[in-house]
């Protein structure tokens, strides 16, 4: 947009990202797109087919520990999720549950009684 702003309007770059409310430091900025991210794709892709339970932190220690890389842990991750590796979250199994007996229904009245109360106290005050 800071790049139309410079046409379109003859303005300067220092004019055009004032306007857009954007650093000039950002305008400048080009990405660098280098082999080392196919290095890195590569990698993680090989240590997912040798290790298939390992998530992007063992990878990671791998590389670092092992093989001694010193690439930065946010560029690692951000391969790791454009190749979608992420491991698949396992759903927690449910307990099973016995099924409840079934209430006694009395035969006659008063052979069953049952409470069922929050709080009470006693004639002096005191709470059991």
């Amino acid at each position: 947009m800071a790049k139309k702003a410079l046409v379109q309007y003859a303005l300067n770059i220092r004019q055009s990202c004032r306007a857009l409310g954007i650093s000039e430091t950002c305008y400048r900025h080009e990405a660098k797109l280098s082999d080392e991210n196919a290095e890195i794709a590569g990698w993680l892709l090989r240590l997912t087919a040798w290790q298939r339970n390992w998530c992007f932190g063992l990878c990671f220690l791998y590389l670092r520990n092992v093989k001694g890389v010193g690439w930065n842990h946010k560029r690692v991750y951000k391969i790791y999720r454009e190749l979608a590796l992420n491991m698949r979250i396992k759903p927690k199994k449910r307990l099973v549950r016995e099924q409840p007996e079934a209430l006694a229904v009395p035969q006659a009245i008063n052979e069953t009684w049952s409470m069922d109360f929050m709080h009470d106290q006693l004639a002096d005050g005191r709470s059991y």
